[in-house]
């Protein structure tokens, strides 16, 4: 499967803290910028930072229940490798990241087994990062 990035531009209201954030704790490569904006190579995405007051889903988020977690709503996030998102998990560790869902096992040993985990960026955007098992799974009801 062949899939085409994709490129989303999201508010964040300390652009210096936020851009040390995808930057040295995640390591993406850094591309266009401006006193404003910062461009990030999301693996192999465009991920686009600008700075913007503070939205009300930044303030305080809503939370859906799913397999016994408070999932933050809005979040975006991107599905790794299994291999990848582990050393993904570890590096975040490393850096003192504090999860809002602890890095896990979702579904285990059902239709759509995946790993997954939740945080926020300095700002209080959620982010989701997951694998599946079986990759083939992905869209599995």
């Amino acid at each position: 499967m062949s899939l085409s990035p994709f490129h989303l531009a999201m508010p964040v209201y300390d652009l210096k803290s936020t851009r040390r954030f995808y930057g040295e704790v995640f390591g993406l490569e850094e591309g266009r910028s401006s006193d404003h904006w910062v461009d990030f190579n999301f693996y192999g995405h465009q991920l686009v930072i600008h700075e913007h007051p503070k939205t009300p889903s930044q303030e305080s988020a809503h939370t859906n229940p799913v397999d016994g977690h408070d999932v933050p709503v809005p979040h975006f996030g991107i599905v790794l490798g299994w291999e990848e998102w582990e050393t993904l998990a570890e590096r975040l560790k490393s850096f003192g990241t504090e999860f809002v869902i602890e890095p896990y096992i979702r579904f285990k040993g059902q239709v759509g087994e995946q790993a997954t985990m939740f945080l926020l960026d300095p700002c209080g955007n959620a982010l989701e990062f997951k694998a599946f098992k079986d990759m083939s799974q992905l869209f599995a009801k």
